[in-house]
């Protein structure tokens, strides 16, 4: 089993990054936000790293950019009828502390945002996982439900303004964290993030 892997990044497509480790390309799966995330190609860095099997694919290596993320991508697939691709389009949505955040506090309506995800879907892993998930009680949780909230608007405003889903995640995902309110942070997205 792979834990983590440390390489060079020499390539990124919408869904997965090409890690380069002692001679051998891995191909890793990415959640779209992780995707934006990355450095610039030629700089190393370290995945967390869990591998899946199917009968379609005989193994997908799945890679976090942090122990937390992979802990709650291992976390959503023992929900039933939860599996790695649905994994993935909640894990796209959000950070995994804020995600952990609206599961305990049982926010059915924000899991929904996420891509093939249906408020059955989304039930089910509140009843599997609320309160079972470490990281979600912290101090400031409604503030953090209200930010998410806020960019799930904010990225669906940005999407009827003629942005595609991948420009409006990646141009949330470099606001300053300091900014808070939708407007400032719609002014924000559309200064920083010309496309």
């Amino acid at each position: 089993m792979i834990y983590s892997l440390s390489g060079t990044l020499v390539g990124r497509r919408e869904n997965y990054a090409i890690i380069e480790a002692g001679g051998i390309g891995f191909k890793v799966l990415l959640p779209l936000r992780t995707v934006h995330s990355l450095p610039q190609n030629g700089a190393t860095i370290k995945l967390f790293c869990t591998m899946y099997s199917r009968e379609s694919a005989p193994f997908d290596l799945f890679g976090f950019l942090t122990e937390p993320d992979l802990y709650l991508f291992e976390k959503l697939n023992t929900v039933s009828g939860v599996g790695p691709k649905t994994a993935m389009s909640i894990m796209g949505i959000a950070p995994s502390n804020q995600l952990i955040i609206a599961i305990n506090s049982g926010k059915i309506e924000l899991l929904t945002k996420a891509s093939g995800i249906g408020k059955k879907t989304a039930e089910r892993v509140i009843v599997d996982l609320k309160d079972k998930l470490d990281g979600g009680t912290a101090g400031g949780s409604a503030q953090t439900l209200t930010l998410m909230e806020s960019d799930l608007e904010l990225e669906e405003t940005l999407v009827s303004l003629g942005y595609t889903k991948a420009e409006a995640k990646s141009a949330i995902a470099k606001i300053d964290p300091a900014v808070t309110g939708f407007k400032e942070r719609l002014k924000e997205a559309l200064k920083k993030n010309k496309f």
